[in-house]
């Protein structure tokens, strides 16, 4: 099933329309590739006649038809410890201002560390004790400066010479130690007997090390289990289980009964990602066809749905970079180069963990799609508390936040934002209980908010729509996306414990 699509080329391009359209929060179905939309226009009820205003409040409606007419087709335009201060008393400006005290206090100690180092150097030359004996009978921990004596004994062939004591990168240089650091501590959470999964939580939700990402998300989804003796056997069983389904179902796809549901996987497969080299590839293609038809098979109550397979593609990258030893950017590497055994084990992994992810949002995918249609009308609520200025903007120019909404909860705004910035958005929802469901309306909200003041200075429909269908993102880094979680988390405090604020009147 297609989400909105702002392009008239679209074979089964999504509808949606009301019923019952006197009723706030009515369900709206929406059609798309397995429920075409009906080829005549909705009929109004009979008897009733539609009066002037009325005809004035649909003609503005049928703006957003003639957006659609006018503009391309939005389903290929491409992809492109902060828990601890996300909280009501805490603005981002506070916490720039303190990161950035601490960052002065940081190069004083620095500044005045280096003038010390300095000074003593100069009293040991004085004193002639500048042999390289001398040096290290006199400092106690040689070994903390950056490099080691791995790059002594690299540059000098006579031997380990301590580093010139011009330089003290050592002090300033922490990242890579703290992302060591960190590592160490799923290294270590990893290897306890039975898992914390609320320990394992919190120390994914500020970001996972690319290192340990794989491991961390088999098991925040539940793929893998806490028990650290069980998870090679599970590993083997479950791999061993989903070729079991290729060998029993995949033959079946050009059956009349499924044939259609392989054709639309085979439509939709090559518009993912179409800037990385990766999803291009005919191996990495084939991979996810066997992937979402055997998840549609497995799952007749929803069947395939667009925009399920963008869901494969950050567990598919994470999980293949388990396999690459070198710094070539994973979207871009030859999945030929890898043997079959190891593609294998990406592909199954892959599955199963795409496969939990959809058991807790099956409703975003059934008939109508009413988990997607509550969570817009969910976000419509809560721009209206804390945005009013946008969300009456929005009103006055007719556009309905189903119109460019849809598809973020659709596809998880994995066509907002770079996949570089969805994996790390991920780490986040997986330490989230119900993270991909719930957690992710704050986030809508806090994505639409970022770019309240964007959407004010457009005066009319068609410029809204075009700017919130693309939304200059294509340059985030986890900087944005630690922002935008930390947004999140505040608006996830003041109205998670108070659902009713969400739900519309009746």
């Amino acid at each position: 099933m297609a989400s909105l699509s702002s392009g008239s080329s679209r074979e089964n391009k999504a509808g949606f329309w009301k019923k019952n359209s006197s009723v706030p929060g009515s369900i709206k179905p929406v059609y798309g590739a397995q429920h075409p939309p009906p080829q005549s226009n909705i009929n109004m009820p009979s008897g009733r006649q539609i009066k002037k205003d009325e005809k004035a409040k649909h003609n503005k409606k049928d703006a957003f038809h003639e957006f659609e007419n006018k503009t391309s087709d939005a389903w290929d335009d491409g992809d492109d410890d902060l828990i601890q201060m996300a909280n009501l008393k805490l603005s981002l400006k506070d916490v720039h201002t303190s990161a950035k005290v601490v960052l002065d206090n940081h190069s004083k100690k620095a500044n005045s560390l280096q003038k010390q180092q300095l000074e003593d150097n100069a009293a040991s030359n004085n004193k002639g004790l500048n042999s390289p004996q001398s040096y290290n009978s006199n400092h106690h921990h040689p070994h903390h400066y950056h490099g080691g004596p791995g790059l002594g004994v690299r540059l000098n062939s006579g031997g380990y010479q301590p580093p010139k004591m011009t330089s003290i990168r050592y002090v300033t240089n922490t990242a890579p130690d703290r992302e060591a650091t960190k590592i160490d501590k799923f290294k270590a959470l990893f290897a306890e007997p039975s898992l914390d999964l609320s320990d394992l939580r919190q120390l994914c939700w500020s970001g996972i090390p690319k290192a340990v990402r794989p491991t961390a998300w088999k098991i925040l989804s539940g793929y893998l289990p806490t028990a650290a003796d069980r998870r090679q056997e599970t590993l083997e069983r479950k791999r061993k289980e989903y070729f079991g389904y290729i060998d029993q179902y995949y033959e079946t796809r050009y059956q009349d009964l499924h044939e259609e549901t392989f054709r639309q996987i085979l439509k939709d497969i090559p518009r993912m990602t179409t800037l990385a080299h990766l999803f291009q590839e005919k191996a990495v293609q084939e991979i996810f066809e066997r992937i979402l038809y055997i998840w549609a098979i497995r799952h007749p109550a929803s069947g395939y749905v667009q925009g399920i397979n963008d869901l494969v593609t950050p567990f598919f990258v994470v999980f293949l970079s388990e396999y690459i030893e070198n710094d070539i950017e994973v979207e871009n590497c030859d999945l030929t180069e890898l043997p079959q055994s190891t593609r294998d084990l990406i592909e199954a992994d892959s599955f199963w963990c795409m496969s939990k992810l959809l058991d807790g949002i099956q409703d975003n995918y059934t008939f109508a799609q009413p988990g997607i249609q509550m969570k817009v009308n969910a976000l419509r609520e809560l721009i209206k508390r804390i945005d009013a200025p946008l969300f009456h903007h929005l009103e006055r120019q007719g556009v309905e936040f189903l119109q460019f909404s849809f598809r973020w909860m659709n596809n998880l705004l994995m066509r907002e934002i770079p996949l570089r910035c969805t994996i790390r958005l991920w780490d986040t929802y997986q330490s989230e209980i119900n993270g991909f469901a719930d957690f992710h309306l704050y986030v809508c909200a806090a994505f639409l908010k970022r770019f309240s003041e964007d959407a004010l200075r457009e005066q009319d429909f068609q410029g809204i729509l075009m700017l919130l269908q693309n939304l200059p993102t294509l340059h985030w880094k986890d900087k944005e996306i630690s922002e935008l979680l930390a947004e999140a988390y505040k608006l996830k405090y003041m109205f998670a414990d108070a659902p009713r604020h969400l739900l519309l009147k009746s």
